[in-house]
């Protein structure tokens, strides 16, 4: 079946999670993905572990689960760009390219001659895409980005935690996937605007940008208002009730979002008299005296379990779930029903791993999973004799120079073992 990128080439030099997450995501869609890598060292988050992936005989690869989380459908070459050789070799596969994905501070490049501006009359045609802190303008644009930095200066921490508490993280790096998202969007739009045009262009996505945007309704509450949100736990600022509730046995989100729901939820909880109270009749209401409200439905829901009130107000259409652990999710039937749990064969391991699938999900041309996250310089020969003719010798005299490295013939040598193979 054809895919929705089928015959599109991205080279990918991007690491750690923005740009990885971005072209794992337009592999899954069907393109073909060369990751560049460092000899000898590859991502950096190779190394972010334990955990690590386990071989057959239970020892600890240098795979570590967070690399594994965003390098699938990927074909690793492990280049030194920082030579001549390297560079003129990645110069080439940028001919034969049509994305080119980095996530280097901005300048990063442009010593060994690839930075965008240097290649874009070259190589036309290309969508070179960079993923950086701040972007490639600004006060800010030479210094580096992370995401923990993104969600503190983007105003996410500031709202994110409970009143009497210390401003507070997303759990994951938010930053990072929603930089990584907004990245393909971009990508994407410049590849539909090249099919018109014949042009490549420069996307400049950075991860303060994003993080602001994706506040959305909070910033906008500022910039409407003149407002700032603080922080109010589990609460919605302008919808109540709509947080999480402490149940006999556990905790429940319950999410309130019209009248009409607000009148069934009291009707099932036995608080009756509450829809007719003027108080608490509209959501307008029920937002100014939430302070009156939410400790009687604090109550309330304490008095029986989470799944009394999952199982009820699932029956009357009232937005409910609950607050699940990681092998809580992947143990709910909805979760595995959306495919969300996939295995694939990896060289490395006994039989097939684990990973999570993606939430794309296309009619007529649904993504697939074609490679397991790749180790470093696994498809080097591969690549470099397949898409630019390069012969052995060639092959073998660049890896005596370190120039490429690629892996032993024998697949289960560990990354600690691995040598420039002439």
């Amino acid at each position: 079946m054809e895919k929705t990128l089928e015959g599109v080439r991205v080279l990918d030099m991007s690491r750690i999670l923005a740009g990885p997450y971005c072209t794992q995501m337009l592999g899954d869609l069907g393109a073909d993905i060369i990751k560049i890598e460092r000899p000898g060292v590859g991502d950096d988050t190779r190394k972010f572990g334990p955990p690590f992936l386990r071989d057959e005989e239970g020892r600890e690869t240098t795979e570590s689960a967070y690399y594994m989380s965003c390098n699938r459908n990927k074909r690793s070459v492990a280049l030194d760009f920082t030579t001549p050789e390297g560079q003129a070799i990645l110069d080439r596969l940028m001919a034969q390219s049509d994305i080119l994905v980095e996530n280097y501070k901005p300048g990063g490049l442009a010593k060994y001659g690839l930075s965008y501006d240097q290649i874009k009359d070259r190589h036309p045609h290309l969508v070179y895409a960079s993923i950086s802190g701040y972007g490639q303008t600004g006060p800010l644009a030479s210094e580096p980005g992370y995401d923990f930095v993104a969600q503190g200066m983007s105003g996410m921490m500031s709202c994110t935690g409970f009143p009497e508490g210390d401003p507070t993280k997303v759990g994951v790096a938010i930053s990072d996937i929603l930089t990584g998202l907004h990245a393909v969007i971009g990508i994407l739009a410049a590849l539909n605007h090249r099919h018109t045009t014949g042009r490549g262009q420069h996307v400049d996505v950075a991860l303060l940008d994003c993080s602001v945007a994706s506040m959305a309704y909070i910033a906008q509450f500022y910039l409407t208002a003149g407002k700032v949100s603080g922080r109010i736990g589990n609460q919605n600022p302008t919808i109540v009730p709509y947080q999480c509730f402490k149940a006999k046995d556990g905790y429940v989100v319950i999410a309130v979002g019209n009248d009409l729901q607000f009148s069934r939820f009291c009707v099932f909880a036995g608080l009756t008299d509450l829809p007719g109270d003027p108080r608490f009749s509209t959501n307008k209401q029920r937002v100014i005296n939430r302070l009156l409200l939410i400790p009687m439905l604090e109550d309330r829901v304490a008095q029986d379990t989470a799944s009394f009130w999952i199982e009820g107000l699932r029956g009357i259409e009232v937005p409910v779930g609950p607050v699940n652990t990681m092998d809580q999710v992947f143990g709910t039937e909805q979760v595995q029903a959306r495919g969300m749990q996939i295995r694939m064969d990896h060289p490395l391991s006994e039989g097939s791993i684990n990973l999570v699938g993606s939430p794309l999900k296309l009619s007529d041309s649904p993504v697939d999973y074609r490679l397991p996250p790749p180790r470093c310089g696994e498809h080097t020969v591969d690549v470099l004799t397949g898409i630019l003719g390069l012969s052995s010798g060639e092959i073998e005299d660049l890896c005596a120079r370190r120039v490429l490295e690629r892996l032993p013939d024998n697949p289960k040598v560990m990354d600690t073992e691995r040598k420039a193979v002439g």
